[in-house]
């Protein structure tokens, strides 16, 4: 005999084996008797699987070719890569984030059976963060990528096990925090006046990161056909060489007042139908390399703040002048908290958004 249910042992070698019901004689005969294997582990699962079909068999007179479905049976195991690559090519989200997390717990646990990481592990993988000088939030983001990847495989592999990866505590989280600077005007006005008569493709990102609010991979990964100059537009969506961050990062934007000029001022230096073709090669748009050579001229002039402080500056000026939190997150591509009812509908139409960013604008 054997301790799992409906199989016996010979050899080595477990069988299935499993009288039928009365009223299933006629499908299988007497009784049911197949052979599944020597892993101890997948015969369980295998087994679990027969007798949940055998069960709805029976109940519905329908019969099953059991020997296929014994052929055919893959047990439930995905290392942690793998589960990693599905969840990126369904959520089709920037891949960084989720890859520097894989990346890292890898290095402490190894890429394994993702039903096999333990809570030691991820405070394995909280130490080794912490030990890098990382912050805690940063961490935080780290640990919430691979609970997000584990909860994925859970579902998908039907695992009943608590997430070790969930409720961690990471300690002293949130007194580190620093508050990103933001330019002033007059740093804007300067920086602005600056890229133009340089005309470096470099600098003139500054006035169109500034003027948009963009993230500065959403404008350096544009192609030409996402730019209307006709229509003063440009449309932040998905291609190729760059995912976006979030689905929510997919929208249209007006382009104004020094956005506009520097806009039409790169365009004149592009080709081979992108914005900044020499970021895009064959493994995507190398948006890191135009932040590195950006964030190098704008800590040098503007008091050690950087492009993403651009961001956080068109935030502030949008609030300054009174727009509704809604169409600050939609211009940003930012994730809505303002009410449940934030994501229903288009958003606001683009003569609005105008409006809005013209009232901003310098």
């Amino acid at each position: 005999m054997s301790h799992i249910p409906y199989t016996i042992q010979r050899n080595q070698t477990f069988y299935y084996n499993r009288r039928t019901p009365q009223k299933a004689i006629g499908l299988y005969g007497p009784s049911i008797r197949l052979k599944l294997g020597t892993d101890e582990s997948q015969v369980a699962a295998l087994a679990q699987r027969l007798t949940e079909l055998l069960d709805r068999s029976f109940r519905s007179g329908h019969r099953l070719d059991l020997a296929s479905i014994t052929e055919a049976f893959e047990p439930k195991v995905k290392q942690l890569s793998e589960v990693a690559s599905e969840y990126l090519e369904l959520k089709q989200i920037a891949p960084k984030p989720i890859e520097l997390a894989v990346q890292a717990l890898c290095e402490v646990a190894g890429d394994r059976d993702i039903s096999t990481y333990t809570r030691d592990d991820s405070k394995a993988f909280v130490n080794l963060l912490q030990s890098r000088g990382n912050t805690s939030g940063t961490i935080r983001r780290r640990t919430n990528s691979i609970c997000a990847l584990l909860n994925y495989g859970f579902a998908e592999l039907e695992i009943e096990k608590r997430n070790p990866f969930s409720r961690l505590i990471i300690k002293n989280e949130g007194e580190d925090r620093k508050k990103r600077g933001t330019f002033s005007m007059e740093q804007l006005q300067q920086g602005y006046e600056e890229a133009l008569a340089s005309k470096s493709p470099i600098r003139l990102l500054m006035p169109m990161l500034g003027e948009t609010g963009c993230r500065l991979g959403e404008i350096v990964g544009l192609r030409i056909e996402d730019i209307d100059l006709e229509q003063e537009v440009i449309h932040i969506r998905p291609n190729p060489m760059r995912r976006l961050k979030t689905t929510g990062s997919e929208r249209s934007l007006p382009l104004v007042g020094y956005g506009l000029e520097a806009m039409r001022a790169a365009l004149r230096q592009s080709g081979d139908g992108w914005l900044y073709p020499r970021y895009i090669h064959a493994d995507g748009c190398r948006a890191t390399h135009a932040s590195n050579a950006l964030n190098k001229w704008l800590k040098a002039g503007f008091d050690g703040l950087t492009a993403h402080s651009l961001r956080h500056t068109m935030r502030d000026r949008l609030r300054e002048v009174e727009a509704p939190l809604e169409l600050i997150d939609q211009i940003g591509g930012w994730s809505s908290v303002a009410s449940v009812g934030a994501s229903y509908g288009h958003g606001y139409r683009m003569g609005t958004v105008r409006k809005w960013l013209q009232r901003a604008s310098l």
